[in-house]
């Protein structure tokens, strides 16, 4: 009795794990091109392999490690320049403010204006009795 052809599966197993390799190395140039941290982690999910699958493979594991080590000593990119069309964050901060001032200095006035009207009709009133009473003596 037949268990099937042993060559058949090795050659099938080695056309899933050399698909797997191609996935793992397209997915690490994928990678490197957006500028994404490479982890072994990262790269298992991006290419659909296992963490098994690339720690037992040492010619792929070499890469990622190497890679990863580039990424960790790299320095920091500069800083990107300013848009000269775009307001610095000091200025967005110091035009806010002002916008703020002037609507409570509008609020102010119209509260002082409002309180001006009231005193003055209040005087009106005032002069007018004693107008009244002046008349009467």
């Amino acid at each position: 009795m037949s268990r099937g052809n042993p060559d058949n599966l090795r050659r099938a197993a080695a056309r899933k794990s050399a698909a797997a390799l191609t996935r793992a190395d397209h997915g690490l140039r994928e990678m490197l091109r957006r500028g994404q941290p490479i982890t072994f982690r990262a790269l298992a999910q991006a290419a659909g392999v296992s963490l098994d699958f690339l720690y037992r493979h040492t010619d792929l594991r070499g890469r990622v490690e190497q890679l990863r080590a580039q990424q960790q000593n790299r320095p920091p990119a500069p800083p990107q320049r300013p848009d000269p069309d775009q307001p610095s964050s000091v200025i967005r901060t110091l035009t806010a403010q002002l916008a703020d001032l002037r609507r409570r200095h509008r609020d102010e006035l119209l509260s002082m204006q409002q309180a001006l009207a009231a005193s003055h009709g209040e005087n009106l009133e005032l002069r007018r009795r004693l107008g009244r009473r002046d008349e009467q003596n």
